[in-house]
C-alpha cells in the first residue's frame, strides 16, 4: 500500500510558477512510476507528466504536449517525494492535479494503470 498526498498548489497569475510535491509513504517509492495527472471543472482527467521508476543518473519522464517545455517532473527517492515544477503557467492550466503511483513500472499515460492515487491539489490561474 502506498499513500499519496500533494501539495503546493495555489492561485496564481498567468505566467507564475509553481512546484508541486507529491510525498508517498512505503519503503518501495524507488520502484514506482510516478505519474502527474489533472482535471479541469467539468472534463475528463487527462495526463500531465510521468517519471520512470528507475534510471542511473537520470529518470525518462514524459509529458503531454500542452505542458512540454514549461513543467518539470522530478524525483527524489530518498525523501518519497516527485515533484512537479511548473513554469509560464496559463489559465488553461487551472485544474486539480493528482499525483499517482504505478506500481508495475509501465510508463505509461494511462490513468487507469496506476494504482495509488493522492487526493489531488487545486492550482487556479487567473488572467
Amino acid at each position: 500500500q502506498v499513500q499519496l498526498v500533494e501539495s503546493g498548489g495555489g492561485l496564481v497569475q498567468a505566467g507564475d510558477s509553481l512546484r508541486l510535491s507529491c510525498a508517498a509513504s512505503g519503503r518501495t517509492f524507488s520502484s514506482y512510476d510516478m505519474g502527474w495527472f489533472r482535471q479541469a471543472q467539468g472534463k475528463e482527467r487527462e495526463f500531465v507528466a510521468l517519471i520512470r521508476r528507475s534510471g542511473g543518473v537520470t529518470y525518462y519522464a514524459d509529458y503531454a504536449d500542452s505542458v512540454k517545455g514549461r513543467f518539470t517532473v522530478s524525483r527524489d527517492n530518498a525523501k518519497n517525494t516527485v515533484y512537479l515544477q511548473m513554469n509560464s503557467l496559463k489559465p488553461e492550466d487551472t485544474a486539480v492535479y493528482y499525483c499517482a503511483a504505478d506500481a508495475h513500472g509501465r510508463g505509461t499515460r494511462r490513468g487507469a494503470s496506476y494504482e495509488y492515487w493522492g487526493q489531488g491539489t487545486q492550482v487556479t490561474v487567473s488572467s
